[in-house]
């Protein structure tokens, strides 16, 4: 019985949060689908299904493996921000290497068709290294499970949510990249590419400047910046957590409000996450870690400066100033 909750809880979710946020993510590695194909001819059009299929297949395959591992092992196999962040660009680079072959195609003659089924599954099992928001806390139930048949279950239901938007969009690439709407899919595929490196990065904080005061008290993935989490927002009892600084930030749709909050320096601080809506900022990544949200982070006393945070996609950041 509780697997097949769990199957339904991650049907609901790839239903109603996961159809928009996964495909404008991992969508672009559809584009891999039909830089290899030949402009008309009559073999392209009965090929959608089938090569759209496989994809699918790949997809579910590896996601059902992952909600088994992690249900079994827990969060020991899962992925941190920093691993994250490298699959992120290294998946924007293959984006991008796609959108170039799409762009660059001639009209006449094409690269060899049988590689294309086997190609298909890959590219959807590589979905799995590119987690949208939703994807994440996904996960994240599929750890708290506790078992394999448990975590498999949601993750089998999150991507049979999600898959009716995945096929018309693969189905939609397949027809325009043999019409001469190509070289704008092509140029939308680029933009997407550079779109997830961009996101890479700033998951990793490896271009981020703090905002606010010159100093840096940390940023997300920090390995010297000590803290804790608490779901849904209840506080510890400790005397040192009752006489701590609170500050409250919401996570929307669009980003983080307020986006950059003060607290005191140099006393403990209770960071409170409210959920204002499903999406990438119901994963925050702070002080090298994901929580799932709402919840209340708890920082050890910190000295001025500015600490980062973002969320589990490096979509939406924003900052908290130490005075």
């Amino acid at each position: 019985m509780q697997a097949v909750a769990l199957l339904a809880s991650g049907l609901t979710a790839g239903l109603v949060a996961g159809t928009a946020s996964c495909t404008a993510v991992q969508g672009g590695l559809l584009v891999g689908l039909t830089s290899g194909d030949c402009d008309g001819g009559e073999r392209g059009p009965s090929r959608d299904p089938v090569l759209v299929g496989w994809f699918l297949a790949g997809r579910l395959a590896s996601y059902a493996a992952a909600g088994a591992l992690l249900g079994l092992a827990g969060s020991a196999v899962s992925l941190p921000p920093q691993a994250r962040a490298l699959l992120l660009v290294a998946a924007g680079v293959a984006v991008i290497t796609y959108a170039i072959r799409l762009l660059r195609r001639r009209q006449s003659g094409c690269e060899t068709p049988r590689r294309a089924p086997r190609s298909a599954p890959l590219l959807g099992a590589a979905t799995i290294l590119i987690p949208c928001g939703v994807t994440l806390g996904m996960e994240m139930v599929a750890v708290s499970s506790g078992s394999p048949l448990g975590g498999a279950a949601v993750m089998t239901g999150f991507v049979l949510g999600t898959a009716p938007a995945f096929a018309l969009l693969g189905w939609v690439l397949r027809r325009v990249s043999r019409t001469r709407l190509a070289r704008l899919a092509g140029v939308a595929a680029l933009a997407a590419g550079l779109w997830t490196v961009g996101s890479g990065v700033s998951l990793g904080g490896w271009l981020a400047a703090p905002a606010g005061s010159p100093g840096l008290a940390g940023s997300a993935g920090s390995p010297g910046l000590a803290g804790s989490a608490t779901s849904g927002g209840a506080s510890g009892g400790a005397v040192a957590r009752q006489s701590a600084h609170t500050v409250t930030v919401w996570a929307t749709r669009d980003g983080y409000r307020p986006e950059i909050v003060t607290a005191r320096a140099g006393v403990p601080v209770e960071i409170v996450f409210k959920l204002a809506g499903q999406g990438c900022t119901s994963t925050v990544t702070i002080a090298g870690r994901d929580v799932a949200l709402p919840a209340t982070v708890h920082l050890p006393p910190q000295p001025p400066g500015s600490l980062r945070y973002v969320c589990g996609m490096g979509m939406y950041s924003g900052y908290i100033n130490f005075s």
